[in-house]
C-alpha cells in the first residue's frame, strides 16, 4: 500500500496532505469528519502516516486474562477506530468483516495473521501466514477471511490499532475443514 497520505473527498481540511505525518488527535478528527466510508488504501495511508505515542493510547489500554480486549476510540456511520490489547496466546476467531474493510497498525508486540480461502463445498482452507512487527500496517478487504493473534511464543503484550469502514456489525466466522458459516457480534463493552 502507499505510504503517502492522500486527501479524501471528505477528509478534515488541511489534516492530510502528501508526505505529512499527522498526530493521533488529527487522525481522530479526520475519522470523526468522515461522512462516507474511506477506501482501504486511505485507511492504510492514515495509519502509516500517524505518529501515535504511548500517552495517546493510555485511555484505551487494558488487558484481560482469557481473551483480547477491544477498546472503542471513536465510531460514526462511516468509520470506527478501536485499540485491541492482547496477552500472549490470545487470538480472534477465524472471520471476515461481512462487508466492511479494515486496516490494522501494530503499535507494540508481534501480530500473527493467518489468511484463508472459503469454498462452498470444501469449506475453509488455509492460504498463508504473515508476521507483523511494530509499525507494520496490514488489512482486510472484502471478502478476506483471516485470524489475528499474539503468538504464544512472543512472551510480550500486543497492542494494535484498528480502523474499519463502515463500522463492524455482525461478522461471519469459520472453522477449519467446515463449510458452515456462523455469525458473531464483537463486544466492545468492558
Amino acid at each position: 500500500m502507499s505510504s503517502q497520505i492522500e486527501p479524501s473527498a471528505n477528509s478534515a481540511a488541511g489534516v492530510c496532505s502528501n508526505d505529512q505525518t499527522i498526530s493521533f488527535s488529527a487522525l481522530l478528527e479526520t475519522l470523526k469528519a468522515q461522512t462516507d466510508p474511506p477506501s482501504l488504501k486511505q485507511l492504510y495511508s492514515w495509519l502509516e502516516n500517524t505518529s501515535i505515542s504511548s500517552k495517546d493510547l493510555e485511555p484505551y489500554l487494558g488487558f484481560k486474562e482469557r481473551t483480547y480486549w477491544r477498546h472503542l476510540v471513536c465510531r460514526n456511520e462511516a468509520v470506527e477506530m478501536l485499540v485491541l490489547c492482547w496477552k500472549p496466546g490470545q487470538r480472534t476467531v477465524i472471520h471476515d468483516h461481512n462487508g466492511s474493510i479494515g486496516a490494522v497498525l501494530v503499535q507494540q508486540g508481534v501480530l500473527w495473521e493467518t489468511m484463508f480461502n472459503f469454498h462452498e463445498q470444501k469449506g475453509l482452507r488455509y492460504r498463508a501466514v504473515a508476521e507483523h512487527q511494530p509499525g507494520a500496517v496490514t488489512g482486510a478487504d472484502v471478502p478476506d477471511i483471516h485470524q489475528l493473534g499474539n503468538p504464544d511464543v512472543s512472551e510480550k503484550d500486543l497492542v494494535t490499532i484498528h480502523v474499519y469502514a463502515p463500522p463492524l456489525g455482525v461478522l461471519h466466522t469459520y472453522k477449519p475443514g467446515s463449510a458452515e458459516i456462523e455469525l458473531y457480534t464483537p463486544d466492545d463493552s468492558v
